[in-house]
């Protein structure tokens, strides 16, 4: 049993204890202690304590000529790795809660079926991006072909993989909007019970809390939070990796990790169990789906403090995404790797997300 289907058994209960909040309390909760949110249903979604501490945003020149050689197998000549800016020290000043894994489909699912919440890939003229099973290589003689097109009839219900979603996969095809919008109904449900104050908002995280968890509370600069060795990753992250597509005999081309995940496509949260959380006991901070943070894309690199498009008028554009995703090649699933979202209503089913409870952050997404 891993541990999603651990939280799914757990007795409602039993949560509502684990879940009372005291903010502002003498007694500063310890790093790595845990809560559990119910969502009702007896589902139920893990919180980990990260404390404040100090961290290196960026990455070295040496650690981007890596991603784009032989093992790390990125792209080279592209402006992609100049968006991770140089090595620079940032501060988080106050703890947060983390959850130890992405938001699942059943966690979403318990959500949207309270809610009623119908998400931009649903909506009337709603599109999404999915794989395209017609794909069967990269170069064509005349044309290069991605593996990747938008469509109208999928969503996070369905993200045309051509299997079931299971309960412990990562939620994929959901918006920087819908995000915010299962953030919000969890936070109502808390305050509506009695639990959370307005001192404190489940949301998602901003660049810099997002950037710092993932490093596990390393204060050095390392290409994943284990380290630089890709060669240990093994057993501790979903990459492309040496793993057939479904009905084929081929597997993803271009740069693999040189093992079998075990997963073409998705694999459940927390599946690598203890090897594949990281220092403060998160799982999956690399690979897996893409994760959404709060800040609006500066292509010069990611802030200490939220950053917005518009900081009058509190504005967000073009969200952030880190981490890589189940599809990406090590170079691209690194702790620095970030990328610029084409909109708030854009989705796709390599992008996920993951939440956080601290204080409150406004921003004002704006569909360009």
């Amino acid at each position: 049993m891993n541990a999603t289907e651990t939280l799914r058994t757990i007795p409602l209960t039993a949560a509502l204890i684990c879940i009372t909040l005291v903010p502002g309390r003498a007694d500063e909760p310890a790093q790595g202690e845990t809560r559990l949110l119910p969502l009702g249903d007896n589902v139920s979604l893990e919180l980990v304590y990260v404390p404040p501490g100090e961290f290196l945003m960026g990455s070295t020149p040496e650690e981007k000529a890596w991603a784009t050689g032989i093992e790390g197998g990125a792209q080279p000549g592209t402006e992609r790795e100049s968006y991770e800016g140089e090595p620079r020290r940032m501060s988080v000043k106050s703890g947060f809660w983390m959850a130890r894994t992405e938001v699942t489909f059943g966690q979403f699912r318990q959500f949207a079926n309270d809610s009623g919440y119908v998400t931009d890939a649903e909506q009337p003229g709603g599109m999404t991006q999915v794989f395209d099973h017609q794909w069967d290589r990269y170069f064509y003689s005349d044309r290069i072909v991605h593996p990747w097109k938008s469509v109208a009839d999928k969503s996070w219900r369905d993200p045309g993989f051509g299997f079931p979603m299971q309960d412990q996969f990562p939620v994929v095809c959901v918006s920087y909007r819908d995000m915010q919008a299962f953030c919000r109904w969890l936070t109502d449900r808390e305050r509506t019970a009695g639990r959370l104050n307005d001192t404190l908002e489940i949301r998602l995280p901003t660049e810099s809390e997002w950037a710092y968890a993932c490093r596990g509370g390393s204060s050095e600069s390392h290409y994943f939070w284990w380290g630089d060795d890709l060669m240990e990753g093994q057993g501790r992250l979903n990459i492309s990796a040496v793993d057939f597509l479904p009905g084929r005999e081929t597997v993803w081309p271009l740069a693999n990790a040189p093992w079998s995940d075990g997963y073409a496509f998705l694999s459940p949260v927390d599946h690598y169990g203890e090897r594949g959380r990281n220092g403060f006991g998160l799982a999956d901070m690399c690979g897996s789906v893409w994760e959404f943070v709060l800040d609006d894309f500066d292509p010069t690199g990611g802030h200490e403090q939220l950053h917005y498009q518009d900081s009058q008028k509190l504005t967000v554009t073009r969200p952030v995404c880190r981490g890589g995703n189940y599809f990406d090649v090590p170079g691209n699933a690194r702790c620095a790797v970030r990328l610029g979202i084409t909109n708030v209503a854009y989705s796709d089913s390599r992008d996920g997300f993951r939440i956080c409870l601290g204080s409150p952050q406004q921003t004002v997404p704006v569909l360009r």
